[in-house]
């Protein structure tokens, strides 16, 4: 779950689709505005997508993995559907089938942050209480190594902060 990611589409009107990977995780989400969510161990997340939208896909994607979900991201698209790639946690060489991007005119964009204004934007609805910084856990930065373990497991829900 991108909760950031979740919060601003929430907060823009969508419905919000996420995916996790157990059950308090997907507690988690609903309680962050989630109107689907399913846990993709639980078997294949895109038939869910489909079943969902009645095979019609989703307008948005924001996809932080990267290679294990990047194919199936865009076959989760509707016509015009627009693909954030904001991550590579499974790696960063994806196989794609192309025919999905112009069969169906997807966008496909990239993303790592934003402009300094749209960063302002974004920080107004924090201080506003209308999104929130979801933070897992604080560790002291000698933990630099266990934090680092925790992520690989994917056990957490939102950020690890270290500190000095």
């Amino acid at each position: 779950v991108n909760s950031a990611a979740l919060q601003i589409a929430k907060l823009a009107g969508a419905e919000v689709f996420a995916l996790t990977s157990s059950a308090e995780k997907m507690e988690r989400a609903r309680g962050l505005g989630a109107d689907h969510v399913f846990d993709y161990r639980d078997g294949d997340w895109l038939s869910w997508v489909q079943e969902m939208t009645r095979k019609r896909g989703v307008d948005v994607v924001v996809d932080n993995v990267g290679k294990a979900t990047f194919q199936d991201s865009l076959k989760a698209l509707c016509r015009g559907g627009r693909l954030l790639t904001v991550g590579n946690t499974s790696g960063p060489k994806a196989e794609i089938d192309i025919r999905y991007i112009f069969f169906k005119q997807l966008h496909i964009i990239g993303s790592t942050m934003g402009t300094p204004e749209e960063f302002r934007q974004v920080m107004s609805q924090v201080w506003a209480g209308r999104l929130s910084a979801v933070i897992d856990r604080v560790l002291p930065l000698a933990e630099g190594r266990e934090a680092h373990l925790l992520l690989e497991q994917g056990v957490q829900f939102g950020k690890i902060v270290l500190t000095p």
